[in-house]
C-alpha cells in the first residue's frame, strides 16, 4: 500500500491591518490536479497548523477561478502570481514535494489580514487618467467606430488586464514612499487613446501621465512585463507613450 502524499504550505499571516505578521505552516493530503486556490480551501476545511493547533482559516481572495478577474494575486515562491493558475503539480516538478510552498500576500498594498490585500489604489490612479470612454448621454449613439486592425489588434492585448497587481509587485518605482502611478495605467492609458472615440480624450488622458508621479518616474526596470500572466506589452506602451508626452510638450512649448 503505498504511504500518502502531504503538501506543505507556509503562509505569512496577519490578523489584522496594524498587528504584526507571522509565518504559520499547514499540511494537507496532496491530490492531483490541485491548485493553490484548492488547497486554500482544504486548509480552510479543516484549519490546523501543522502543530495540530485549531488556528482561524486562512483568509484570502478569489472569484473567478480562471485567472480573469486578478483577484487572488499573492507572492507564491517569491513571485508574484495568480493562485487559481498556479498549479500544485507544476510548483511540485520544479521545486520538489518536500519543500514548502511560501504563500505572502503583495508587499506593494495595505493587508488587510492574511493573503487579503486592499489594491484599491490600482483604481484611484485609473480614475486619475480618465481610464474610460465618455458615452453618457441620451443621444443615439449609432454603431460604433471601426477599428483600424492594427490597432485592434494590440488594444485587444492591452484590455486583457485584469488590475491584479503583479505588475505593481514587480516594479521598484510602485511603493509606499513614491507616487508613481504604476505600469498598468500607463498601458490603460494607450488604449483608450487608441480608440476612435476614446481618442478625443488623448490630449487629456496625456497630461494626466505628464505629472507628478507619472510616466517620467518609471525606471525602466522591465519587471513588470516580466510577471505580468496575461504577458501585455507593457514596456511598448510607456515606450510609445513617451513619445506621445514629449510631443505633446512640444506642441505645447511652440503652441502648434
Amino acid at each position: 500500500m503505498m504511504s500518502e502524499k502531504y503538501i506543505t504550505f507556509k503562509i505569512k499571516r496577519q490578523d489584522k491591518p496594524e498587528s504584526a505578521p507571522y509565518w504559520e505552516e499547514f499540511q494537507i493530503s496532496y491530490k492531483p490536479n490541485m491548485n493553490v486556490v484548492s488547497s486554500l480551501m482544504e486548509i480552510r476545511k479543516n484549519p490546523v497548523n501543522a502543530k495540530g493547533h485549531k488556528v482561524n482559516p486562512v483568509v484570502y481572495e478569489c472569484n473567478c477561478y480562471e485567472e480573469v478577474c486578478g483577484a487572488c494575486t499573492m507572492i507564491i515562491n517569491g513571485t508574484p502570481r495568480q493562485a487559481c493558475s498556479a498549479l500544485i503539480d507544476e510548483i511540485i516538478e520544479k521545486h520538489g514535494i518536500e519543500r514548502p510552498i511560501t504563500l505572502q500576500p503583495l508587499t506593494k498594498f495595505p493587508v488587510i489580514r492574511d493573503l487579503l490585500v486592499d489594491r484599491q489604489i490600482m483604481f484611484d490612479y485609473l480614475k486619475q487618467v480618465k481610464a474610460w470612454i465618455p458615452v453618457d448621454g441620451s443621444f443615439g449613439l449609432g454603431r460604433g467606430p471601426r477599428y483600424d486592425e492594427s490597432k485592434r489588434s494590440a488594444a485587444y492585448q492591452i484590455s486583457r488586464c485584469m488590475t491584479c497587481g503583479c505588475c505593481a509587485e514587480a516594479c521598484p518605482s510602485f511603493n509606499d514612499r513614491s507616487d508613481f502611478m504604476g505600469p498598468h495605467v500607463f498601458a490603460q492609458v494607450k488604449m483608450f487613446n487608441m480608440h476612435p472615440l476614446g481618442s478625443m480624450q488623448k490630449e487629456e488622458r496625456l497630461k494626466a501621465i505628464m505629472g507628478h508621479g507619472g510616466i517620467q518616474d518609471c525606471g525602466n526596470a522591465q519587471n513588470c512585463v516580466r510577471v505580468c500572466p496575461k504577458s501585455i506589452p507593457l514596456t511598448k506602451s510607456i515606450a510609445e507613450l513617451n513619445l506621445d508626452v514629449n510631443l505633446l510638450a512640444l506642441k505645447r512649448i511652440f503652441k502648434w
